[in-house]
């Protein structure tokens, strides 16, 4: 196919930011779907371990202005202690 050789990208420079916009948004999604299929807590690999434990107290998320999480505490209920 033309445009996709290096010979063919020699004659036709303008084609490389394209190449380069095409590969760097395909990397950035690739990297965010395995950020949220590692760090999530609502994804479990592993189903003998409670990943709402380790999380508790875990700031997980991107960027949030208006929580100070050094003082956050999560309201998460913890499911190991039995109710009477």
């Amino acid at each position: 196919m033309q445009g996709l050789s290096f010979a063919s990208i020699k004659k036709h420079p303008s084609l490389i930011p394209l190449y380069f916009c095409l590969g760097a948004g395909c990397l950035m999604a690739t990297l965010y779907t395995a950020r949220l299929a590692l760090k999530n807590p609502d994804v479990s690999w592993n189903r003998k371990v409670d990943p709402n434990e380790a999380y508790r107290t875990k700031q997980y998320k991107f960027f949030n202005q208006h929580i100070n999480w050094d003082e956050y505490k999560n309201p998460a209920p913890r499911y190991d202690e039995k109710e009477d």
